[in-house]
């Protein structure tokens, strides 16, 4: 595995097999090695360069480094042609267009998220609202948006310090409904979650919550291959 340069509908395995030539890990919690989002995601990960030893994995650590909150050089170079934009709304949107080549290189996404204040971190939106441009993963027409990212495969590794997937706690989930709804706007929309809860509760705690995200993982990469 290297750093970079790193649904509900199952895939036909022979399918994947033939598709699977690039993964892409995205990771967003800080703390690194020691976050639960991150053992889990890169476990199941390594069991996909197992079964597709021929993948090239690309990892793209938000946490250590993360993109730039979008400013104004960025969204005015939005709104103005390649050949007419500053040098600093340029340099602003580079990083936008590496990491949406990225995805768009991707033939399954691998997002580790853990939850901050119910929802994913800064760091993974900043990644979100680069990505997620007109003309490059999302067009309007009088029809409306439609999404230009096809054929892409996501797993959502969510971690959670309590039990969001049911019961009372469920309504304060802005973590799984609003990164469906987003990959859903640029036309991703076979995901599959692998939920970590219930890490700070004492009737669950880690060693469980792990063993359930681990079998979750297992079963998900059944269908793959």
């Amino acid at each position: 595995m290297n750093d970079t340069t790193l649904h509900d509908t199952a895939l036909k395995p022979k399918e994947m097999e033939t598709k699977m030539k690039n993964i892409l890990l995205i990771q967003s919690s800080p703390r690194g090695s020691e976050s639960y989002s991150e053992k889990v995601a890169r476990s199941l990960v390594g069991d996909l360069e197992e079964r597709h030893p021929g993948a090239n994995v690309v990892v793209r650590d938000l946490a250590q480094n993360p993109p730039p909150h979008v400013g104004q050089a960025f969204v005015g170079g939005l709104s103005t042609e390649p050949e007419q934009r500053t040098p600093e709304q340029t340099e602003a949107l580079a990083l936008s267009d590496v990491l949406i080549d990225e995805l768009l290189a991707a033939d399954i996404i691998v997002l580790a998220v853990p939850m901050h204040n119910f929802g994913p971190p800064s760091t993974l939106k900043a990644w979100i609202d680069h990505v997620v441009r007109i003309g490059r993963t999302v067009s309007y027409s009088q029809k409306g948006p439609e999404g230009m990212v096809k054929g892409k495969r996501v797993i959502l590794v969510l971690a959670r310090g309590g039990v969001y997937s049911d019961g009372p706690a469920r309504p304060l989930d802005f973590q799984e409904p609003y990164l469906r709804a987003i990959l859903g706007f640029i036309g991703i929309t076979d995901i599959d979650v692998v939920p970590v809860e219930g890490l700070a509760m004492s009737a669950i705690g880690p060693e469980k919550a792990v063993a359930s995200a681990m079998a979750r993982s297992r079963e998900i990469l059944s269908q793959v291959a």
